[in-house]
């Protein structure tokens, strides 16, 4: 009996430990990419898509000359291409990495609106080099006609999570490992429909926390409309943002097998491909007609809803 009590003080001693390195504060911005500095802090991706995609990436003069890119009132709008029949390899989209490379911080993305619809897979994430081998992190991604949410974390071999720990989403997966599995990851689903398309974009969007540190990644979303004071006024405090949509702990700090030293050196990225590894692969699953290429390419008028219009990311760190 004494054992099975000092047992659980243990494992509650651990289980705070961990909360309170996860929810640690003091963070100064570093880093405001919005309005007319936006692209300014970012490459144009101009190569093929490592995902596969049935996309033309567009280069940064070309995006400008096609509308793909315009800043209006302060908010960043990319576009794909919603005006004319594909050809070549793709669909033109555009795919954007940061300029600053990372190793921790807490990255807030407030976004209006998201691309959406059948053929599209967007998403804001991070990623090292040598990929899978210095990480990757998905804080915003989905496909088709998805309407939650997906986070995911992407690594080389010997990095896995806990089953369910200390969040509200549900776990998908968890062994990170991108080598098995067809590259699933250890992924999480959001807990809410406003998080991701249709919900996300008619309720006018929302806002993503990612605080990467060396407990671990934990992220955190908030429709429009509730969005912490601190979060909205530069002075983020996630102690008092309550548990994340998705807890990723690394080795040390909870029940995972994760070193921290699999994530390091960092940029964002912003895109849309279409098709591809994975919308492709369950396009007639989301109940979208047809094959995903022959859609994509003849029908342009239907992604007139492929856009980010982005209010802000920022970078703060400690």
């Amino acid at each position: 009996m004494m054992m099975a009590v000092v047992r659980s003080i243990l494992l509650l001693s651990s289980f705070l430990c961990v909360c309170i390195s996860r929810v640690s504060g003091g963070y100064n911005l570093v880093d405001n990419f919005q309005g007319n500095n936006f692209f300014n802090n970012f490459d144009f991706w101009t190569g093929p898509d490592p995902t596969h995609g049935y996309v033309y990436y567009a280069s940064e003069s070309q995006a400008a000359s096609w509308n793909l890119t315009q800043v209006a009132n302060n908010v960043v709008y990319i576009s794909a291409d919603s005006s004319s029949i594909s050809s070549g390899s793709g669909r033109a989209s555009v795919r954007l990495t940061s300029k600053k490379v990372y190793n921790h911080g807490l990255f807030i993305f407030d976004v209006m609106h998201m691309p959406y619809g059948c053929g599209t897979w967007p998403a804001i994430w991070t990623v090292g080099p040598n990929w899978p081998y210095g990480g990757e992190i998905d804080v915003v991604e989905g496909v088709n006609q998805n309407n939650r949410n997906q986070m995911t974390l992407h690594s080389g071999p010997g990095c896995t999570m806990p089953s369910n720990w200390n969040q509200v989403g549900k776990t998908l997966g968890t062994d990170c490992n991108s080598l098995v599995n067809n590259n699933a990851g250890c992924a999480v689903q959001s807990d809410t429909t406003l998080s991701y398309g249709q919900g996300f974009n008619n309720n006018g969007g929302g806002v993503w926390a990612m605080q990467w540190e060396s407990s671990g990644v934990f992220i955190w979303f908030w429709a429009r409309g509730s969005v912490p004071a601190n979060v909205q006024n530069g002075n983020p405090d996630p102690t008092t943002w309550g548990t994340p949509g998705a807890s990723f702990p690394f080795a040390g700090t909870g029940p995972g097998s994760c070193p921290s030293s699999d994530f390091a050196n960092h940029q964002i990225v912003i895109d849309d491909t279409f098709c591809g590894d994975w919308a492709g692969a369950v396009f007639s699953q989301s109940g979208c007609p047809g094959s995903c290429t022959s859609y994509v390419q003849n029908n342009p008028q239907n992604f007139k809803q492929a856009y980010w219009a982005i209010n802000s990311f920022k970078v703060y760190q400690q």
